[in-house]
């Protein structure tokens, strides 16, 4: 039974480290970036540049973070595909945010714009520029708010 239980404490802690050793952030030049990710970046933000990019290569998944030369940040997945954009206190490009969501923000908050939107499981995180944070469905619908 000891051995049974060292044996155990030893695999827990090598596959512990294992998975350390596989979550590995790498910063890379833009060029090394998905096409896709690329492409995003120049029709939706034209005359701003790629100032800082990283590849988060975890444990079967891999995902990029993109910095821009006024303090965006775009993450991307492994297929160069966006998944949020924080553009802080300016908006978010209109092309970004769905239709029912800009419908919902406008006639209930009006005078705000969308400044971080996140692609979630259930549908969409939005960050407005007065600080009120909403989370919709995939539909659009609103399902909660934060202060």
């Amino acid at each position: 039974m000891k051995r049974i239980n060292s044996f155990l404490a030893g695999l827990v802690c090598l596959l512990g480290s294992a998975t350390v050793s596989f979550a590995d952030d790498m910063p890379i030049p833009p060029a090394q970036l998905p096409a896709a990710a690329q492409t995003f970046v120049q029709q939706n933000f034209p005359g701003k540049t790629i100032a800082y990019a990283e590849k988060d290569a975890e444990f079967m998944k891999t995902r990029y973070e993109v910095s821009l030369n006024d303090g965006t940040q775009i993450d991307f997945d492994k297929n160069g595909n966006w998944d949020k954009v924080d553009c802080h206190m300016v908006a978010v490009p209109a092309t970004l945010v769905p239709a029912a969501i800009q419908q919902y923000v406008n006639a209930t908050f009006a005078g705000t714009s969308v400044v971080k939107i996140d692609k979630e499981r259930h549908g969409y995180d939005v960050e407005l520029s007065n600080g009120v944070e909403l989370k919709f469905n995939h539909q659009g619908a609103c399902i909660g708010y934060d202060d």
